[in-house]
């Protein structure tokens, strides 16, 4: 796989290229959680849908929702009739209006590696990483993070494997105090998840001030906060 490919397959934004019958030749990492909770069919005739009229790429900004997915726009393109791509923007799922986060500066891995060490103590899950080693130490409440992250892992203990994944969300940034901020995500993926756990996760998220997005993974969108 090329740099660029990798940079398509780690999007956070689902991508899939079809051809003129309609079946998936490739997609990204993120379009295979989309597929279920939706059809191919139904995502080629929404990219059909959008096309532009001739050869080209075509961007359009809309609210669509897709099962627990949110989006807030999508782009068609295609160069000949034989094959026709689709991305879709997924919309942001925190509020831009909550108070600046507080805590101490901290290093993020040792707190995630922290929780899978407790999770995986009496547990024969597969814990496997995938971290960007480029996120600095950051002002965050460890205490509430790791009550959420270890939430998160109870919300997929019914699998044999689990994923997390912490990457940098590039050009996203968000606002406290008249300063922007980038953002960095956790995302905890694995193939069966518990819908009892995760009620319990959204209102232990909604009164801790994390930005917790639930879908058939769960991520937890963080500001890079390097100084008070």
């Amino acid at each position: 796989m090329t740099f660029e490919q990798q940079w398509l397959e780690y999007d956070y934004n689902p991508f899939i290229l079809f051809n003129s019958n309609g079946k998936i030749e490739s997609l990204n990492a993120e379009a295979q959680f989309l597929l279920g909770a939706t059809s191919a069919h139904d995502l080629f005739e929404l990219a059909t849908t959008y096309a532009n009229v001739t050869f080209g790429f075509k961007t359009t900004f809309l609210e669509l929702e897709i099962g627990r997915y949110k989006f807030f726009g999508l782009t068609v393109g295609y160069e000949n009739e034989d094959k026709l791509g689709i991305k879709l923007y997924k919309a942001p799922s925190f509020k831009i209006n909550n108070p600046k986060p507080v805590g101490e500066l901290t290093n993020i891995y040792t707190l995630v590696d922290l929780c899978i060490s407790t999770t995986s103590i009496s547990s024969k899950i597969e814990f496997t990483k995938e971290f960007d080693p480029t996120i600095p130490e950051i002002i965050i409440n460890s205490n509430s993070f790791i009550k959420i992250l270890n939430k998160i892992y109870s919300s997929f203990s019914d699998n044999d494997k689990i994923n997390t994944k912490i990457f940098f969300r590039v050009g996203e940034h968000i606002k406290f105090e008249n300063k922007k901020y980038s953002l960095f995500s956790i995302e905890v993926s694995a193939k069966n998840i518990n819908t009892n756990k995760t009620n319990e996760l959204e209102i232990l998220a909604a009164n801790s001030n994390f930005y917790v997005d639930i879908q058939n993974n769960i991520t937890i969108n963080i500001p890079m906060i390097t100084s008070l």
